[in-house]
């Protein structure tokens, strides 16, 4: 098992507007890439469950040429609302950092 955190080359979030936030995770190795893909650990399902929103909401794409995955989601605080913790949505890619992916040897 491998956490995205020691894996990914990049993993981050920002607004997607002051409803949405946009998560990256990017792989320099392609060959890596390929074979979290494979995995199907990185979808809709998992975002929607880690952030509390619904599967239907999520608008989860993988980026062959880039090696990376995009998620797109609703906030659940609109960004500079009360309550907003993240104004610029900057820090939202936190709960996917210790998630586990089964690579084979």
């Amino acid at each position: 098992m491998a956490r995205i955190r020691d894996i990914a080359q990049v993993c981050k979030s920002k607004n997607a507007g002051p409803f949405y936030v946009t998560i990256d995770v990017l792989f320099e190795d392609a060959a890596l890439y390929r074979r979290v893909k494979a995995t199907g650990v990185l979808n809709a399902a998992l975002f929607a469950q880690l952030y509390g929103v619904d599967e239907a909401d999520v608008l989860f794409t993988p980026y062959d040429t880039a090696s990376a995955f995009k998620a797109t989601l609703p906030r659940r605080v609109p960004a500079g609302a009360f309550g907003d913790t993240d104004v610029y949505g900057a820090q939202q890619h936190a709960p996917l950092l210790d998630v586990d992916i089964p690579l084979n040897a």
